[in-house]
Parts: C-alpha cells; structure tokens; sequence
C-alpha cells in the first residue's frame, strides 16, 4: 500500500497527450476497467491543436478507414449528452461540399455512389435544390454540392473538458505540466516513460500526442512521418440562424488550397482556410495575411455577410501526414508501443472512434472492420494514396 503523497508509479496503459485523441481514448479504457495515466506537458485538457480546431465533424471521407472511425465518433458525439449529461455542443447542421466549376462537380458525384456503399447518408443535390438547402450561397455558376445530413459540429473545448472529467471519474490518472523526456524500454518492449519529474511503467505507451509525435517517437527509432502544418480561422459576431450545414469549397484559389465555414449554434460564423503553400511548424500567432484572403472567400460564397464583424483570428496546427491519414496502431518488432498521430487537421471528429479503436486493440476484441482499419493506417503503409476529401 502507497504512503500518502507517494506517487505512483505502474499503470495499465500509459497515454502521451491529452487531446483530441488522447481524452477520448482516457475514457473508454479507464471505463472498461482499465488503469490509465495520461501525461502532458500543458496546463490542462484539449489545450494544443484541440483548443484550435473549429468543431466539425463528418463521416463524409473518401478513405473507408477515416469513414468507419468517424461513423463512430459521429455516435459518441450525438448521444453525448443524452449518456452523459455533459452539453458539448453537439449541433447536427450537415456538411455540404460545393460546386463551382465541372471538375469538381464531377470529382463530387463520382464519389457519392461509393460513399453512399460504405452506407453514408449522402446525396448529390443539384442548383435549385443546393440554394433551397442554403438560401443565402452565391448562385452564380454553382453547380450543386453533396449533402450529408447526419454530420455536425460541436465544441472542441467542452468535449475535452467532458472526456477527462468523464475519464477521471472514471479512474484515470492525469498529470498535467509535466514533459515526457524519453521512453523505457527492456528488449523490444516499450516499458514505459520516462518525464521531467520521474518514471513510470506501464504494459502499453500510447504515443497521442499530436505535433510532437514524430521528436518523441525518435527516441524509439521510429521516423514518423507527421509534420505540423499552421493553419489559420476566425470567428464572426453573432447573427439570425442563416444555415445549418458546414460548407466546404475545394477550389484553390491564391494562397489557398480550399475554404470551409459554418454557423455555430450561437450564431457565429466560423471559418478557416487551408493555406497554399504549406506553413510548415508549430505557428500560433495569428498572421496579417490570413484575413483579408478568408474574408473574400467567404463574401464570394456568401455574399450577404460581407457587413458581418470578425471578432477574433486565430492559428493551430494539423499535424499533417503524406496521405492525409492518421498513423493509427503497433509497430513491429516493438511491443507494448502504440500510435495514434497524424491527424491531419481532423483529431477532433475522428478521436472517440480512435479510442473505440484502441481499447479494442488493447483487450483484445478486434472485429474485421477493426483490423481492416489498421491494416489501411498502419505505420508500415507506402503513404502513397491522398484522401480526396482530406
């Protein structure tokens, strides 16, 4: 038996990061009964790329691996609240993939049958029936869009506050502030980990923790390719509901690859842009370029809120990978070691249905669909095919 104040120092599963990915994953091991601790080097939950995320969640992927993971995000977040009492924000608007030119319009409904096998609810809505959906888009030369009514968005920071209350209560350990240095090992088992203030062990070390990823698994040996990648939003004054879903315009345009917003259930209108060229590292400060550019996407898509007020930019980073896949699971020839990085920009709508994931590794319950989904995300891949929808 352990004398008050001492710490201790075995656990079942030891987690690297408490973000997007990580707290998710918390919860459901210490739920299953696990003896969890979860280790970061900030001040509390969801507090790196999570707090910047902007909350939208689809299942509406052209990879089947991120679809199946999301559809069981897509699950967590929508009986959230009903399960758990917890109001995270769940809002249930839909995603809408626009149309402006043939190339896209084409790329689109040639996706829709396949999604539509992986059994999404999706559908390829022309003109009029795009503009009926979401009065206020600029009709000129749109030439319709996909429609998947079941995605939605929430809060980033509820949801991971809600993760780790739910985890601790739970059982789990969290040790904020505190940096893992480097890792134990004996043979070829990862042991363990070892921080600024001391050493643990453990019978599996999850490597959740985002745009660091690839510096600490170097300790290991292991060259992660997940690269962090600075991208950029902003958040309007409150306004009447307009629209309910996401809508995503793939087109490029100078200095942007693609642009996507949506209204938040406050009324808010948030949006974000995918910079072109990359900004490679780990960027946080807010930069003068990213809102004149945003700004005029968003009047070219939605021409009446060109007198709608920014109240706030912001930068994150999306720990991005070749494919634009995660890098989920074991790495052989390396025992008790799993990763769960290269989120690429989308750890908050696909980390529950990575911690379903994982706790089903790590007991042992793998189904068909399981093992398929790290057999596709795998360390091990040739990185070789992009996600189109990434």
């Amino acid at each position: 038996m352990m004398s008050f104040g001492e710490q201790r120092t075995y656990f079942d599963i030891i987690i690297i990061g408490s973000g997007s990915v990580g707290s998710p994953t918390a919860y459901f091991l210490a739920d299953a009964g696990l003896d969890v601790l979860v280790i970061d080097r900030l001040p509390s939950a969801g507090q790196y790329s999570n707090k910047h995320a902007i909350g939208g969640i689809r299942a509406t992927h052209s990879d089947l691996a991120k679809i199946n993971l999301s559809k069981r995000s897509l699950e967590v977040f929508s009986t959230w609240q009903e399960r758990h009492g917890d109001d995270i924000e769940w809002h249930q608007g839909g995603y809408s993939f626009v149309a402006y030119n043939e190339e896209t319009a084409r790329l689109l409904k040639d996706l829709v049958p396949w999604q539509q096998e992986q059994n999404l609810n999706i559908s390829w809505l022309h003109h009029d029936e795009l503009i009926k959906l979401i009065p206020h888009l600029n009709p000129s030369d749109l030439l319709g869009g996909t429609y998947s009514p079941g995605d939605g968005s929430a809060s980033p920071l509820r949801a991971a506050f809600a993760f780790h209350k739910r985890a601790v209560q739970a059982g789990a350990c969290f040790h904020f502030n505190e940096t893992v240095k480097d890792f134990l090992t004996k043979g070829d088992r990862v042991t363990g980990v070892k921080t600024n203030c001391g050493e643990y062990y453990s019978q599996w070390v999850i490597n959740a923790s985002g745009g660091w990823a690839k510096e600490l698994s170097a300790n290991l040996g292991l060259e992660v390719q997940v690269e962090p990648d600075s991208h950029e939003a902003a958040i309007t004054e409150p306004i009447k509901r307009m629209f309910h879903p996401m809508v995503v315009d793939m087109r490029a345009r100078p200095g942007s690859e693609n642009f996507y917003f949506y209204q938040h259930p406050t009324g808010k209108i948030i949006f974000c842009m995918t910079p072109d060229p990359q900004i490679l590292g780990s960027h946080t400060i807010a930069s003068s370029d990213f809102l004149p550019k945003a700004s005029r996407r968003l009047i070219e898509l939605m021409p009446v809120l060109k007198h709608i007020r920014v109240r706030r930019a912001w930068r994150g980073t999306y720990p991005m990978t070749p494919d634009g896949s995660p890098i989920i699971g074991r790495v052989d020839g390396l025992e008790g070691f799993l990763l769960a990085v290269g989120m690429c920009g989308q750890g908050f709508m696909l980390g529950p249905g990575v911690g379903l994931l994982l706790k089903n590794l790590i007991l042992n319950e793998l189904d068909q669909a399981d093992k398929n989904i790290l057999d596709s995300l795998t360390y091990h891949r040739s990185f070789s095919k992009e996600e189109i929808l990434k």
